[in-house]
């Protein structure tokens, strides 16, 4: 005969008197906006005035110091080196094009986890899902650091802005073959891809329209395998009027400006289509709120990005302005990246510049390689996916746990990082288990513990809620790896 649950009361959560928490929708607007909740990040919230007045300044990044997030810029120097130059190392065998790519997601985790301007990271990540250039596609690591450095411009800026740039950028054009589009055979990957994907979508246009828009976006060339100078040509370009569901032109430009000129006409248009405003509306309303957003939200979002000339500020506004997203508290699942860097912040664990092949900062690249998605890596043109289904399955869960019991234990990664020692975790010479647990929840969860998770933590290290805890105890010597893991192994980590 199986013994019997214990009954609730026998786990019934106390209380440690910590620091203030945030309150549950504050957490909420921080937690969908950031990655992860931390001690610093709370005390940053509540210094602001709560987490709207936070939000608020976080749009704009330019009014946030940020000196972390400015020293891991400087961490791998081959991020600011030319196209040229990097074809030359590559080459010459200095340093290979997949290297320096690693070190553009490794740049984007560490920037994740130390920046304090998390809503610029957030977005930058998003709008690279949308408008994916995969960091292992051929050749396009000679122009992949730059086009991120794009997508971060106007991350916060207007959609048109950045969808003129990322279109134009030479690293779309060697990924969605527009670097070798001409006159006289024109590519249409890219302009396929610009309709279907970044804009309109399936079903708003015919073949026609995608011919024309791939002679539109004829002339922005690359020299591939030799200078990967980015140029446009005009005796390249397709000439003869052209339309594109609503949008027609002469297309009869007379200089490169003029070349330039149509294809801002085009893009501008397509940025503020309807169908455009939807389909970007729907996607923030998957991200930010739930997998099945209702039409009414979407919609609302739809006039908002509509009304504000495709800026992105105000349509963030209105969404965490919504009834919707308020209701929406732990309903998104963490993606793998998302988890790895959200582990490094509830944990405290500090990274340093890389000095070796395994050091932290590296490691971390491996680590959401193994829960399922690296950074950038997606390596189809619809980029990787915003949904819960996509990233909730029974082998990422594992894959989550080994992740949390090895963070939790400090074992590994283990160079150029520093992890809170055992000790460190306890917060009084000595407390009851239960309030420790409380106390753990505050520190890694930002909220209290509950029944749950102190039953949890009890099983985890077999002893009782009345179980005193001091430095001395097996529990704080040799255990509390798994007390740590079993908090990070909560629903509440492993959503935002």
């Amino acid at each position: 005969m199986p013994a019997a649950a214990p009954p609730a009361r026998a786990y019934r959560p106390r209380r440690f008197d910590g620091r203030p928490l945030l309150t549950p929708g504050d957490r909420h607007l921080v937690g969908r906006f950031s990655y992860g909740l931390s001690p610093a990040l709370g005390a940053e919230v509540r210094k602001a005035g709560g987490a709207a007045a936070w939000f608020e300044r976080q749009l704009e990044p330019d009014r946030v110091a940020d000196p972390a997030g400015d020293d891991v810029d400087t961490w791998w120097p081959s991020l600011r080196r030319g196209p040229k130059e990097l074809w030359t190392r590559n080459v010459e065998e200095v340093e290979g094009g997949w290297e320096v790519m690693q070190s553009l997601q490794r740049h984007a985790l560490a920037r994740r986890t130390v920046s304090r301007r998390q809503v610029h990271e957030v977005m930058t990540e998003f709008w690279q899902h949308l408008l994916n250039v995969p960091v292992h596609s051929d050749g396009s690591f000679t122009h992949r650091a730059s086009y991120d450095r794009a997508v971060r411009q106007h991350a916060l800026g207007s959609f048109a802005d950045l969808l003129h740039a990322t279109t134009t950028h030479p690293a779309m054009g060697i990924f969605l073959s527009n670097a070798v589009s001409t006159r006289k055979h024109p590519n249409e990957n890219l302009g396929r891809e610009l309709l279907e994907l970044h804009t309109v979508g399936r079903g708003a246009y015919t073949e026609d329209d995608v011919k024309a828009s791939a002679r539109i976006l004829t002339g922005w060339r690359v020299d591939l395998w030799r200078t990967w100078e980015a140029t446009y040509s005009l005796e390249d370009h397709w000439t003869g009027p052209v339309q594109v569901i609503g949008f027609t032109d002469d297309n009869a430009p007379r200089t490169e400006a003029e070349g330039r000129a149509l294809t801002r006409r085009y893009t501008d248009y397509l940025a503020r289509h309807p169908s455009t405003a939807e389909r970007v509306a729907r996607r923030l309303a998957v991200k930010f709120v739930g997998d099945a957003p209702s039409e009414a939200l979407v919609a609302m979002l739809a006039r908002t990005y509509l009304r504000a000339d495709t800026a992105v500020r105000p349509v963030l506004r209105a969404l965490v302005a919504s009834d919707e997203f308020r209701a929406a508290r732990g309903s998104k699942v963490r993606d793998p990246a998302e988890d790895v860097v959200a582990t490094y912040r509830a944990l405290g664990v500090r990274i340093a510049r890389p000095t070796q092949g395994d050091s932290a900062v590296n490691a971390m690249l491996w680590q959401a390689a193994n829960l399922g998605a690296e950074p950038y890596a997606w390596p189809t043109p619809d980029g990787q996916p915003v949904d819960n289904r996509s990233w909730a399955s029974p082998s990422r869960m594992l894959a989550s746990l080994d992740l949390h019991y090895s963070m939790s234990g400090a074992w590994w990664p283990s160079k150029d990082v520093t992890y809170r020692t055992d000790r460190q975790w306890l917060p009084r010479r000595s407390l009851r288990f239960d309030l420790l647990v409380d106390h753990l929840s505050q520190q890694l969860l930002g909220r209290r513990s509950t029944s749950a998770l102190l039953r949890a933590c009890c099983e985890s290290v077999d002893v009782t809620p009345a179980t005193v805890m001091d430095a001395e105890h097996g529990v704080v010597k040799w255990n509390m790896h798994r007390v740590l893991a079993t908090v990070l192994d909560s629903p509440a980590h492993l959503t935002r």
